[in-house]
């Protein structure tokens, strides 16, 4: 079916899903007449669209989780990149990222990606299979930081994906250095909310290479860990998907305090000298 960009060109957009499962999809927009053709751009596609095929099996496809315990969805996206209406030399792409913690509380963040010349120089299209997991990251790690905040209305919020997020000389992405303890307890919030909260206890992917990237990790060392865990009785593995079982959601008050302190920590601080009007300025 026919879109358009933030400009109003027209795009072509397919609607991604399963035989069985009406209920779950993924969007993929394309500039219209973009031509994957052959070599990278072809093989990189059809590495996107197999991901996107075991994302589908998740009960909630569009879901994720931050490494601080938010389990949020990703939706809106207007694909492509655009220029900047502003005449600075980027490229931005507008989206939004809403709290999924199974309540209806309505909080979100309008968000506005935006990449420089010479990193969309570095990336093979501005286009949404080629740079939809980093822009998702990108989101992701400017949550952890604290500068992205959740609301129930508000203007669109700045993600700036820079080459601080990538390596020239390993040729790959990097947003956060990750030890075992904080990959497992990734691992673990992922298929708590996920799988346990949102999914009703149906599996959810467990080496996929989105995660793999935001973790500085890789799938096999993802499913390492939950090999691991299913030995300690907190997840049901099977294949490369895994479950929640009774223990795990045992832990639901971890859980919820975890997302209500990461939850606190992208609202603004001031600080009380400055909220008194003492401050030296």
């Amino acid at each position: 079916m026919q879109g358009s960009d933030f400009h109003g060109n027209p795009t072509t957009v397919f609607l991604l899903g399963l035989p069985g499962a009406p209920e779950r999809s993924l969007k993929l927009e394309l500039s219209n007449g973009f031509s994957f053709g052959t070599g990278d751009l072809a093989s990189q596609m059809t590495a996107h669209l197999a991901a996107q095929a075991k994302r589908l099996r998740n009960p909630r496809p569009e879901c994720s989780v931050t490494l601080a315990g938010l389990p949020i969805a990703f939706g809106e996206f207007q694909w492509p990149f655009h220029q900047s209406t502003s005449g600075a030399d980027t490229y931005i792409v507008h989206g939004e990222m809403y709290l999924a913690d199974g309540s209806a509380n309505n909080l979100h963040a309008k968000v506005a990606a935006a990449v420089t010349q010479t990193f969309a120089e570095i990336v093979p299209a501005l286009e949404q299979p080629y740079a939809e997991s980093f822009v998702y990251n990108a989101v992701r790690k400017t949550v952890d930081l604290g500068q992205l905040e959740f609301l129930k209305s508000g203007n669109r919020q700045p993600v700036p994906v820079t080459t601080r997020f990538y390596s020239l000389w390993r040729k790959k992405f990097v947003f956060t250095d990750t030890d075992d303890a904080e990959r497992l307890r990734y691992l673990l919030s992922k298929v708590y909310w996920l799988s346990g909260v949102l999914g009703g206890g149906e599996p959810v992917w467990i080496a996929d290479p989105r995660d793999a990237q935001y973790l500085n990790t890789t799938e096999q060392d993802l499913l390492r860990m939950a090999g691991d865990e299913a030995g300690e009785g907190l997840v049901k593995l099977d294949g490369e998907f895994a479950a929640a079982t009774p223990a795990l959601m045992a832990r639901a008050a971890e859980y919820q305090a975890a997302l209500e302190a990461a939850l606190d920590f992208t609202k603004p601080k001031f600080n009380d000298s400055m909220r008194s009007g003492q401050a030296n300025m």
